[in-house]
């Protein structure tokens, strides 16, 4: 890919649109108001918080990332969104019972304007939900047309410049990619025919990508990680990314796992489990979403440690994750993971760890993360799948004859030297070795 030549400034408003507006999303848009109005602080954004080391340790240059790169202002940001419940912002705030009333209060009638469009459901896709704000229409393809308009609808209305789409909703059942996936084409008359292996997640991708809206997929799901809508994308200059926000349990295993590999410790076995009371961990109930969810948490292990390379080391690891639905827990999740490790002559050891987390807590400033930077890999004509925003997702997205990077720290690096990249300032490898010349 070549570097852009230059990057369209973020003048005007940009619209964040969700499919999904449960608890993720209205935490998002409550904390991105308090912080507009100096409430609070953007804790957890790097787009906010951040900084990027720029040349040689010795030259001390360490802006902040949104001093180095030209993102849309918070100021700028404009939100609406699909559910399948009609609650007003403030309602499924309320329901959601992650942000406090004080907190709750203070944006309460900016949340009140928010009120999401109807959705494209389909409750054979998400068994343990019940929908009544939904779409109808003949075929699939109505529906994605439908979001289409809702899309040109809501820019215009809001008066935004630019627009992107963050998946927010629940986790689909687990599909395998077939042939009706091969191809736009076949894609189009999938959709017209209400092909059982579309799923409404893929026909806002479709619609966001037809109307050249960016499209990051904060869940698991089958969605814009096939052929058909990646080749859409390139054509249509869109970028797109996911998989499966990436922000309890797995991010602290691909922090742990690294550390381990790099330092030769081999390991046995790692169990994963988790209790959540949200509409998460109510959708996750079914063993139909439950098996997409499990497919993602899985995969971050292998790749990090690559048993094929080192199989004294990881070739016969035990690695289980379970989901359990447990209402009291409310969106406090609490993962436990028992790592068992060995170290010098095959001596055994066990770590344990358990994480009180609060999902949409950690789930908010990614969103915020994503909006901002694929909006900026719009403007600096990055097409198709961004795969330096891996840092993000359980499950990157990659090109084809690549496998996805999950190292954390890995993924950090890609994500600062692309914008240093961005800016034409020179990579930074870390090696050092002109300081002792």
């Amino acid at each position: 890919m070549r570097r852009p030549a230059s990057i369209a400034p973020p003048k005007g408003k940009l619209g964040v649109l969700m499919p999904g507006m449960g608890a993720v999303s209205t935490t998002f848009m409550a904390g991105v108001e308090l912080v507009r109005r100096g409430e609070s602080v953007p804790v957890g954004s790097l787009t906010q918080l951040g900084t990027i080391r720029l040349g040689k340790r010795t030259e001390g240059r360490v802006p902040k990332i949104k001093d180095l790169v030209p993102l849309a202002k918070l100021d700028d940001l404009v939100f609406g969104g699909w559910d399948v419940f009609p609650d007003d912002a403030y309602q499924a705030a309320t329901k959601a019972g992650v942000l406090d009333a004080r907190d709750l209060t203070k944006v309460q009638k900016f949340l009140k304007t928010i009120k999401p469009m109807k959705a494209a459901f389909d409750q054979s896709y998400v068994k343990n939900l019940q929908g009544t704000n939904v779409k109808k229409g003949k075929t699939k393809f109505d529906l994605a047309e439908q979001i289409r308009q809702d899309i040109r609808d809501f820019k215009k209305k809001n008066k935004c410049d630019r627009l992107v789409m963050v998946w927010c909703a629940s986790t689909e059942v687990f599909l395998k990619a077939e042939d009706v996936h091969k191809d736009l084409k076949s894609f189009e008359k999938g959709m017209k025919a209400n092909h059982p292996a579309i799923a409404p997640s893929m026909l806002y991708a479709w619609a966001a990508i037809s109307e050249g809206v960016p499209f990051a997929n904060g869940a698991p799901n089958l969605t814009v990680d096939i052929p058909a809508l990646e080749e859409y994308a390139k054509a249509k200059e869109v970028p797109i990314g996911g998989k499966d926000f990436k922000t309890g349990q797995t991010l602290l295993k691909t922090v742990l796992a690294p550390a381990f590999k790099a330092r030769m410790l081999g390991m046995n076995g790692w169990f994963s489990t988790n209790i959540l009371g949200n509409r998460d961990g109510e959708v996750l109930d079914d063993p139909g979403s439950f098996k997409t969810k499990e497919e993602s948490k899985l995969g971050a292990l292998e790749y990090i440690l690559q048993p094929s390379i080192y199989p004294e080391l990881y070739g016969k690891i035990h690695h289980k994750v379970r989901i359990n639905y447990y209402p009291p827990r409310g969106d406090n999740k609490e993962g436990w993971d028992n790592i068992d490790i060995f170290g010098w002559l095959g001596y055994p050891m066990q770590i344990k760890v358990d994480f009180l987390c609060r999902d949409s807590i950690l789930a908010a400033p990614i969103v915020l993360d994503l909006a901002l930077f694929f909006d900026l890999a719009k403007r600096a004509g990055m097409r198709g799948i961004q795969e330096w925003l891996s840092f993000y997702f359980k499950s990157p997205m990659c090109a084809r004859e690549l496998y996805p990077e999950h190292d954390l720290f890995i993924q950090s690096m890609k994500l600062k030297n692309t914008l240093r990249w961005m800016m034409g300032e020179e990579l930074i490898t870390h090696l050092g070795a002109e300081y002792y010349d």
